[in-house]
């Protein structure tokens, strides 16, 4: 019998103003497991992840994490959510933020240390936030999660901008994470981080057009690269209208 998923999300609608921005959405993601959720600017990928992790008014459906709705009391500290802007203080440092959200957890500093030195960022640990570069501050942000040891990790664009080095580096991290039981969701809108996910959740105008593997979807749209299939598929959905 499979493990129950981590995250179970059933016909989900969100609505901005009088617009719908999720229109009935569906999935389910597997304990352990890195899951991409891809798609244009635009597409829903902020409003999805937000209902993950309980901050976003829904206007339908159901959303679960670790057996719990979403933003239940019971899920803090075991969901992490590292937003696309560096949620860090600007007027501390490396340090002193991942003792504060240690803290905050029960933790101590020890463990705080050992976050800064899981994202690569032990040399830095003595800099103030503000004066730390964009890659710099994304992994900073990515040690206040890490802190927690959480089980369920919600990433929104958390590579964008970010040199090719430092993507790489970050994308070690998150397979380490999944390998030792984490489950990972992680928005992006550069498709060659797609072949990283076990599954990938494609995203256009607020529905999913596919929930699959990476080989799958490579394999049904007869496609040599997911970046080709993504497009097959917007053409048949756009075909189809």
């Amino acid at each position: 019998m499979p493990p129950a998923p981590a995250i179970a999300v059933a016909d989900l609608v969100v609505d901005r103003g009088k617009k719908p921005v999720l229109k009935s959405v569906s999935t389910e993601i597997a304990p352990g497991t890195v899951t991409g959720l891809l798609g244009p600017s635009g597409s829903g990928k902020t409003t999805f992840i937000r209902a993950v992790v309980g901050t976003q008014k829904v206007k339908g459906g159901t959303v679960t994490v670790l057996g719990e709705p979403a933003g239940a009391k019971p899920l803090r500290g075991r969901v992490a959510y590292v937003t696309q802007d560096a949620s860090i203080y600007r007027d501390l440092s490396v340090k002193a933020n991942v003792a504060y959200f240690a803290a905050l957890y029960g933790r101590d500093r020890h463990e705080a240390m050992r976050a800064i030195e899981r994202v690569g960022m032990g040399d830095h640990a003595d800099k103030l936030a503000g004066n730390l570069s964009g890659g710099q501050k994304t992994r900073t942000s990515l040690a206040c999660a890490l802190v927690i040891e959480p089980e369920v990790l919600v990433l929104d664009e958390p590579t964008v901008g970010l040199d090719p080095v430092i993507r790489e580096e970050l994308w070690d991290q998150f397979r380490a994470l999944a390998a030792g039981g984490a489950t990972l969701l992680v928005s992006s809108h550069v498709m060659d981080e797609a072949d990283r996910c076990d599954r990938l959740l494609l995203l256009r105008e607020g529905q999913f057009i596919a929930d699959d593997t990476p080989a799958a979807l490579r394999e049904s749209t007869g496609t040599a690269n997911l970046e080709a299939a993504f497009l097959h598929l917007i053409r048949e959905l756009e075909g189809a209208r």
